[in-house]
């Protein structure tokens, strides 16, 4: 395994749950995988008592509320960013400008036009790498089962039906927000949720050729201590889907699915068998193969990929901020010359394609 063999220093925009998330994968990555532990050198947030309170809890030497002063820092050679989504681009680009590695947080920018932007920069720094934060890609159980698709085992690839769907937004009483506007929250269920499920089922699948869409804005007004506002993106979305390899898919996400935590349930259907796998039972793999009466429960153990590196015992469990070290891991991987394993801004572009054209397609057909 190639890792840095020198320690890398990081910096962290954002204390919100990804930027938990982050700082507790760069304080346990040399912790399961080995190598040298990152350097935590400076956080940043709004107000500064608020950033210096948490770079103490996350273990930062320094704290900041400037994010520039982050991406500009000669000891900072990792920027993770976990801002708002309206600030992806200007923070990303300035990290690449300033010679940072950059790892951010999903959705990848707001407009196509953004992502696009970025990836162009990020392609004029080649020695630079950029990864985006689909940890659910990480997930042994996952990695399995690309494994499983890739070696033939369900044969060829027929349709894949994949769901993803919260219920945060699903009180009509819940205040208005950023994130239910375009120009700061971009896309609605489709950035939040469904791009998770874009990634998967690209991982699985390949390429996507075609999709016919429909959105839906569930509650139209929210109420604000300036009066009811209007939601301008998407609660819900619903898609035909036509892959590149002649296979097709549904797809659906929510935002208001009452009763939903982390519904990200796919199924992909071959010509000699069938995969199936839920986030909410994220440590379960079921495999039905031809001839078999059922299906078979595949239980995550050190036998699927990266497991064993944090318990050597099957069926002890593998949790959500687990495929956030592997991603660090990922990371520092690339860094030091090894494999990159993505998603890169490029790749993210190809996400972003998807679900900006489902939320165009208003119930006709978008070639990719």
């Amino acid at each position: 395994m190639t890792l840095p063999s020198q320690p890398l220093g990081i910096g962290l925009i954002g204390t919100g749950f990804m930027g938990k998330c982050h700082a507790m994968a760069w304080r346990n990555m040399a912790t399961v995988f080995g190598g040298a532990h990152p350097r935590l050198e400076l956080l940043c947030d709004m107000p500064l008592t608020r950033a210096q309170a948490f770079a103490d809890q996350f273990g930062f030497a320094r704290a900041s509320d400037d994010w520039q002063a982050v991406v500009s820092d000669e000891s900072v050679d990792v920027v993770s960013i976990t801002a708002p989504n309206g600030m992806h681009r200007p923070m990303a680009e300035a990290a690449l400008r300033a010679g940072k590695h950059v790892w951010l947080e999903k959705p990848m920018a707001l407009t196509m036009e953004d992502a696009q932007a970025m990836a162009d920069l990020a392609g004029r720094h080649p020695g630079q790498i950029t990864m985006l934060g689909y940890n659910y890609l990480r997930n042994p159980a996952f990695q399995a089962a690309c494994a499983m698709i890739a070696a033939g085992e369900i044969g060829e690839l027929l349709a894949f039906r994949g769901v993803y769907d919260e219920d945060y937004s699903a009180d009509p009483d819940m205040p208005w927000s950023w994130r239910m506007t375009h120009k700061d929250g971009g896309l609605g269920a489709l950035g939040d949720l469904g791009c998770h499920l874009v990634a998967s089922m690209i991982a699985l699948m390949g390429p996507v050729a075609e999709v016919t869409a429909m959105t839906q804005i569930a509650v139209p007004m929210r109420p604000s201590d300036d009066g009811p506002r209007a939601v301008e993106n998407e609660d819900s979305a619903l898609a035909l889907i036509r892959f590149a390899n002649g296979a097709q898919g549904s797809f659906a996400t929510s935002r208001v699915a009452r009763g939903r935590k982390c519904r990200m349930q796919w199924e992909v259907h071959g010509t000699r068998g069938t995969l199936v796998f839920d986030q909410e039972a994220m440590n379960e793999l079921w495999l039905h193969r031809a001839g078999e009466a059922g299906f078979t429960r595949h239980v995550t153990g050190p036998d699927q990929p990266d497991f064993a590196a944090f318990c050597p015992a099957p069926g002890h469990g593998f949790g959500f901020n687990e495929q956030k070290v592997i991603e660090a891991r990922d990371l520092c991987q690339a860094i030091a010359g090894g494999p990159q394993r993505g998603p890169n801004f490029a790749d993210g572009v190809k996400i972003e394609q998807v679900i900006h054209a489902m939320a165009a397609s208003e119930g006709q057909p978008v070639r990719l």
